[in-house]
């Protein structure tokens, strides 16, 4: 068990931040390469980036750490969260973008094109974490590359970390997968991927389910739309739609007025909303639109000086602006949890820009008795058609590969699509009939292929503990089997006081909310004392699983 240091009172990590950090230890204690991680946005990768350089610091003092990544407003908000778990650390920022250029600290969250252009400022670096790694071009010549060359030739020995939410990019496929490049003399070279392993990935159907069921993450609801743009002349470039032919396609007044009557009437109950727009004109369009018939918006996009920029979206956090417009700006680096509905106005064939989109609206968010339970999607450029949901997206092939798809339900009571394996409707609770339309087309118009976890609470009336042993794993540890008896309904899970890693410092910090005393070192001896515990009075169980799961416990 690796214990992450520096972590004030009030912060708790989460059981895939322990695991994840976990995982890169064992990983390098075993190998060499360069790993890969995948948490899906707003999981709290800022958080998981220093937490491993805190832990990193504490074992090796005179480690040099390097975090790059390709916008400000990330690296202010990567140091910020450091800085949260850790006030003193001996942080530095190295970005002209915040006119900083602390090259001397042992820990360093830099640019990546600032860093690029001074890379003779920097010297020997032990460990270099990039965030946003989809964003690393295969190309010898790109920035990042040039860069872990530049700093392998100093240490042979760097270690590089990758940290994305869509680990994958157009033309190459997986980030693990190898680069292939054709050369004017018609020979194809082969080389390998920076990053080799895949270690820990939360950006699964799985993933997703316990994320949402236990509260960290709230679903994307997919509500269809009585239109979708027509692209269909819209010509492509390097697989993505052209820009300007797209913009030219779909700016149109009649549309926009379409599109935004319809996103308000059925958005009205929505507290914040984001609009993807196709272009800059197309940006200004839809929020002169939304002005003029009394939608309070504001627009962002690269035209805009840096400081009005910063002012606008500090409106918009503050209510002054009800929705916010951007084009290819409010993708990365935006956190802005009361997002509750995205109007999608921006046809794209990239999976990762759709996956990033999407993530700006599945942060939770509370504030006194709202509680926000999902974020409406209004797709009226039918990217989920094309890409398919959230956590189960459409992966790119490498160059010259086929594609392939999942089929859909439509629900004809509340018009919201479901991943066709659903029995029931994720959204409303409609039972599926075989008269239900299912589409063969690839990944049409889900946002999410999985059930919707259901959560409910139950009144505990007495606990029961006994001895158990895995029948798989004859050589594991013994554990407490803790039935919770509800009614005429009992659920169960495990103590594992004495597993290493995360299940033995859960089953420790078990004991700790039940009992004055530190837990006891068996599982044989726990049981002798399990009169001793304090019995919950609720359970929160996520009841539409095959065995259920206990997620949390009420005290009296």
């Amino acid at each position: 068990m690796y214990n992450i240091p520096h972590l004030p009172p009030h912060i708790t990590p989460r059981w895939y931040q322990i695991e994840t950090i976990e995982r890169i230890y064992s990983y390098f204690s075993k190998t060499r390469g360069n790993p890969l991680i995948a948490w899906p946005t707003g999981t709290g990768k800022s958080l998981g980036i220093g937490m491993f350089a805190a832990s990193v610091l504490q074992r090796w003092p005179t480690q040099r750490m390097l975090m790059l990544t390709h916008v400000k407003e990330l690296i202010e908000q990567n140091a910020s969260k450091l800085l949260e778990i850790w006030p003193d650390a001996p942080l530095g920022i190295y970005s002209a973008g915040l006119n900083s250029r602390e090259n001397f600290m042992p820990i360093v969250y830099g640019g990546v094109a600032s860093v690029f252009k001074n890379l003779k400022n920097f010297g020997h670096i032990d460990v270099l974490q990039i965030d946003e790694a989809h964003l690393l071009s295969p190309n010898q010549d790109g920035m990042y590359l040039q860069i872990i060359e530049y700093l392998r030739r100093i240490n042979p020995k760097l270690v590089v970390i990758g940290w994305s939410a869509t680990p994958f990019r157009m033309g190459q496929g997986m980030l693990t997968n190898p680069t292939t490049t054709e050369h004017e003399s018609g020979l194809v070279e082969v080389k390998k991927g920076l990053f080799t392993d895949l270690i820990y990935n939360l950006c699964t159907i799985e993933g997703f389910e316990r994320l949402i069921a236990e509260g960290y993450l709230v679903p994307p609801v997919p509500k269809r739309t009585s239109f979708e743009l027509d692209t269909s002349g819209v010509g492509l470039n390097k697989g993505e739609y052209n820009l300007t032919q797209l913009q030219n396609a779909v700016n149109h007044d009649d549309i926009t007025v379409k599109a935004l009557s319809e996103a308000a009437h059925i958005g009205r109950d929505r507290r914040k909303g984001i609009v993807f727009a196709s272009g800059i004109d197309h940006a200004e369009a839809v929020t002169n639109i939304c002005n003029l018939n009394g939608l309070p918006a504001t627009v962002i996009h690269s035209k805009i000086s840096q400081g009005e920029r910063n002012q606008r979206i500090a409106d918009f956090k503050a209510g002054r602006y009800r929705w916010i417009v951007n084009n290819n700006v409010l993708t990365t680096g935006f956190d802005c949890p009361e997002i509750d509905l995205e109007i999608i106005l921006r046809p794209t064939l990239s999976s990762v820009l759709w996956v990033q989109m999407l993530g700006r609206g599945t942060r939770p968010f509370t504030d006194g008795p709202f509680r926000k339970e999902n974020c409406l999607v209004l797709d009226f450029a039918g990217n989920a058609r094309k890409l398919g949901p959230i956590n189960d997206p459409k992966i790119p092939n490498p160059k010259g590969g086929g594609g392939g798809g999942a089929p859909v339900r439509l629900c004809e009571a509340c018009d919201c699509y479901s991943h066709a394996r659903a029995k029931v409707c994720e959204f409303c609770g409609a039972e599926f009939t075989y008269e239900t339309k299912i589409s063969d087309t690839a990944y049409t118009d889900t946002l999410l292929a999985c059930d919707i976890p259901e959560i409910k609470y139950f009144d505990v009336d007495r606990v029961l503990y006994s001895r158990h042993k895995s029948k798989k794993k004859e050589n594991s540890p013994p554990m407490i089997k803790v039935t919770y008896v509800c009614g005429f309904r009992g659920f169960t899970e495990y103590v594992r006081l004495e597993h290493p890693g995360f299940a033995g410092k859960w089953s420790r910090d078990w004991w700790r909310s039940r009992h004055w005393d530190e837990p006891p070192a068996t599982t044989d001896e726990a049981l002798v004392r399990t009169h001793e515990l304090r019995q919950p009075a609720r359970i929160r169980v996520w009841v539409n699983k095959k065995y259920p799961e206990v997620l949390g416990h009420e005290f009296a």
